[in-house]
């Protein structure tokens, strides 16, 4: 739920319902931050065009990597929607509570891989200081075997993650325990 009107499925009408209708098959329920584009079905749609493709489609990255920076990125915007439905599916990949709670809460605190510490430092810096970034930071990135195309996968996804955090922020997209849970991770 959030501060706007939202459209439930069975209001929707012959051009959101489809849409509604393809969420519930692949992922298994409609999450409140995409429900909150249901006054506007084609951004909703241009948005999980997006979605899919940073974040399940070919990369180098692996789901770890990328759920790890919606964490990284939403901790540094302050939206706990994110970090805690992206929390949710790094849980999946990342068993250790206590290691989770950290990347949750201050990831640079956290005991992780070069290679994952390196994307989580980029992912930080392009959120909180973007005209900072320069060269070097991708130089440190291909020392730890990114490629120039999980490179612009990672910056993809960091800027996705500004995006979406500042509508959950904006519109006072909400969760709660039920919402957080029972989604499908690998979409059909």
């Amino acid at each position: 739920m959030s501060w706007i009107e939202e459209i439930d499925r069975e209001d929707a009408d012959e051009k959101l319902k489809p849409i509604y209708d393809d969420l519930i098959k692949s992922r298994g329920k409609i999450s409140n931050i995409l429900k909150v584009h249901s006054l506007n079905p084609d951004a909703l749609k241009a948005h999980l065009d997006l979605y899919m493709a940073i974040m399940f489609g070919k990369s180098g990255l692996t789901r770890q990597e990328r759920e790890c920076i919606a964490v990284v990125v939403s901790r540094a915007d302050n939206c706990e929607y994110c970090v805690n439905h992206h929390a949710e599916s790094l849980s999946r990949y990342i068993k250790d509570e206590c290691l989770l709670e950290q990347i949750k809460q201050d990831y640079s605190q956290a005991s992780l891989p070069k290679r994952l510490m390196s994307i989580c430092h980029y992912a930080h810096k392009l959120t909180t200081k973007p005209g900072q970034q320069s060269q070097q930071d991708l130089i440190l990135l291909k020392q730890q075997g990114l490629s120039d195309k999980d490179i612009l996968d990672m910056t993809l996804i960091v800027a996705y993650f500004n995006f979406v955090n500042r509508i959950a922020l904006g519109l006072g997209v909400a969760f709660n325990a039920e919402e957080l849970s029972g989604y499908k991770d690998e979409p059909s």
